[in-house]
């Protein structure tokens, strides 16, 4: 599980993401450039959003003592467990790959829910940071999608 926590992290989705669209452009697939840099890009927005939500709920992790109580917000990484990072990110990184195309990222969201799976079973997270957290990167791969089809007219989700 921790492995799967280390690998679950942001850099590591958005280096798949920066060889995905190395790829797209050596083979010249504008669509799968779009889909990679959608993907990217709604990582970046849970990422951001779940940061600053982190920093102003100051939320203890699970193996912080309870006798600790929240006075305001704190920068130490044994209070940011609310909502889960690596959740995040990881859901909105898949969630734009399945709105793009369902028949290849449908599999492949079970990687963020083993990812949440394991957050929780290291005690770095309770199951409302994880929920929380893919909530804000459905929310993120949505409104990422929304505006990728809308700023030309082009959509790369596929009915």
């Amino acid at each position: 599980m921790q492995i799967v926590s280390r690998v679950g992290d942001w850099p590591g989705h958005m280096l798949v993401g920066a060889i995905g669209i190395a790829i797209a452009f050596v083979a010249q697939s504008k669509t799968w450039m779009r889909i990679f840099l959608a993907m990217m890009i709604a990582l970046a927005l849970a990422g951001v959003t779940g940061r600053v939500i982190k920093l102003a709920t100051g939320r203890a992790r699970p193996s912080v003592a309870t006798e600790t109580h929240w006075n305001s917000p704190r920068f130490s990484s044994k209070y940011h467990a609310f909502p889960s990072g690596h959740t995040a990110s990881s859901t909105a990184f898949f969630v734009a790959l399945f709105f793009a195309r369902k028949k290849i990222g449908g599999p492949l969201l079970l990687i963020p829910i083993l990812i949440a799976l394991s957050r929780m079973i290291l005690g770095a997270h309770y199951l409302s940071d994880v929920t929380v957290a893919a909530i804000v990167g459905v929310i993120s791969a949505l409104l990422v999608a929304h505006w990728l089809s809308f700023s030309n007219g082009q959509s790369v989700i596929r009915n």
